[in-house]
């Protein structure tokens, strides 16, 4: 299932959710023009590894600012062009509601939040991970939460691929689409996580859950009280 819009609009611009995307892609752009072993440096660099925060917890190493920046510079990173687009595409789908809510200053900083929060969540869940991880999925997994509980009889225009006939345009509940998404996030996760977890699948699922599920704890305390 493909969602293309919602029936919700949005009251005011959604400043920060533009300001994001036009980031990630500017930093998709710089990162990925560069030659391959430049890039895989950078996503090493700036991506967040989890083997590589347990060893400090293991030898009772200290955390320096250089263990701890990648839980926000990994979600800017983005490891090609298809991953890029899907995700920012859902950001924009989702966030200039949640962003309408919640003001850009308090949007910004509960993206940041989730973001960290699924960063942790794949860290608990991936101990061992010797790669990293790239990404704003966590973080807009968070906003599809505070959606989750924020617009829950908005319509979501869906695109269903179908074989031999014409696509299906369906009009899904957002709670009943979202719900299913998360669903499908803890089995796939639940399911790797016995084989091999990340490692394995190449999608990081507990990072999803973890940012929805964050999303839609946190978001009650970004609302601002006169919508």
């Amino acid at each position: 299932m493909i969602p293309l819009r919602d029936n919700i609009e949005s009251r005011r611009p959604p400043l920060v959710t533009v300001l994001l995307i036009i980031l990630n892609s500017l930093v998709f752009y710089i990162s990925a023009g560069n030659h391959p072993v430049v890039f895989a440096k950078i996503l090493y660099k700036y991506g967040l590894i989890p083997a590589k925060i347990t060893k400090l917890f293991v030898t009772g190493a200290a955390l320096s600012l250089d263990d701890l920046y990648p839980f926000i510079t990994s979600t800017f990173l983005h490891g090609n062009l298809w991953h890029l687009i899907s995700n920012m595409w859902i950001l924009w789908l989702f966030g200039d509601n949640v962003e309408d809510r919640m003001g850009h200053v308090r949007f910004l900083i509960f993206y940041l939040i989730s973001g960290i929060i699924a960063g942790i969540t794949h860290l608990v869940f991936n101990p061992l991970l010797p790669v990293p991880v790239v990404g704003a999925s966590g973080a807009i997994a968070g906003v599809m939460g505070a959606y989750f509980v924020l617009f829950p009889t908005a319509r979501i225009i869906t695109l269903i691929p179908t074989f031999f006939i014409l696509p299906l345009f369906v009009h899904i509940p957002a709670v009943v689409y979202l719900f299913l998404w998360f669903l499908t996030q803890l089995y796939y996760g639940t399911a790797y996580s016995v084989i091999g977890g990340t490692a394995v699948s190449g999608v990081a699922w507990w990072a999803h859950i973890g940012g929805f599920v964050g999303g839609v704890i946190l978001n009650r305390f970004f609302i601002r009280k006169r919508y």
